[in-house]
């Protein structure tokens, strides 16, 4: 059955439709304004790393002023994780926006990995000098190392990407979606992991959704980082549009209704 719509909010998302040229070398190319909102956040992105090399040079300079002082240490090393975190999530969302592409494998790495590279060189260097510091001692390095440790970890965690966007990966998806439907459109939500052909598809019609989203599937993957069409959906286009193909099969015409001079066919056995 045709889309019945939805009595949620529907809010469309704004901007121009992502290239995809129905080809066999489909390629995917970024709108302007994705491109643009992507070098912002990469800009900032970059600006957070910087501020956070910066902290672990205070840091590295600390351990030479005696005494040492262990709770300016930990406060040093507690702002350049936040900056460190900060830089990197801002770094994969930027990504979201203009991906890289699979068939460049060393760009590819770097762009979406970029942000754990960087959290080495912001956290590595504090931690071996702080290993190997003859100045701290006992519990005053045990704290302070385990505190600098942790904060390698967390801000690394948090630099992987561990489902890289890439241009082919949205082509893919878009055209999947165009051949199902011969357009561009779907629907999200919020909280949701798919992105949906119908606006009154029960899983997005809950009483938990307060606002459904429609857009392209390269903004849905954008704003939500949703990867999946919802197979609901999928099966249901399937079946209705499956159905509509089939043609009607023909009506026998009955013998007294043949035209006039006509012969009646014989059956041949």
């Amino acid at each position: 059955m045709p889309d019945k719509g939805t009595k949620k909010k529907l809010t469309h998302v704004e901007g121009e439709a992502a290239s995809s040229p129905a080809a066999e070398a489909r390629t995917f190319v970024p709108a302007p304004e994705s491109k643009a909102k992507a070098g912002k956040f990469r800009l900032f992105a970059v600006l957070s790393w910087i501020v956070a090399i910066g902290l672990e040079v205070a840091a590295i300079l600390q351990l030479r002023v005696q005494p040492i002082k262990t709770w300016l240490l930990i406060v040093l090393i507690a702002a350049d994780l936040v900056f460190a975190v900060i830089g990197n999530l801002l770094w994969k969302k930027a990504n979201r926006f203009d991906p890289a592409s699979e068939k460049q494998k060393v760009r590819f790495f770097v762009q979406n990995q970029l942000g754990a590279i960087i959290a080495v060189i912001a956290f590595l260097p504090l931690v071996l000098l702080i290993l190997t510091n003859k100045d701290l001692k006992g519990k005053q390095k045990g704290l302070v190392g385990a505190v600098a440790v942790v904060a390698l970890l967390i801000a690394g965690f948090t630099g992987i990407d561990f489902n890289p966007p890439s241009q082919e990966q949205y082509a893919q998806q878009t055209a999947q979606v165009e051949q199902l439907t011969g357009q561009n459109h779907v629907y999200w939500t919020k909280s949701g992991s798919k992105y949906h052909l119908y606006s009154d598809c029960q899983h997005i019609n809950t009483s938990k959704t307060d606002e459904i989203f429609e857009g392209t599937v390269a903004q849905a993957r954008e704003l939500k980082n949703i990867t999946e069409l919802c197979k609901t959906c999928e099966a249901r286009w399937t079946k209705e549009h499956a159905a509509a193909e089939v043609p009607a099969p023909a009506a026998e015409v009955p013998a007294t209704e043949l035209p006039a001079g006509e012969p009646v066919p014989v059956p041949v056995n």
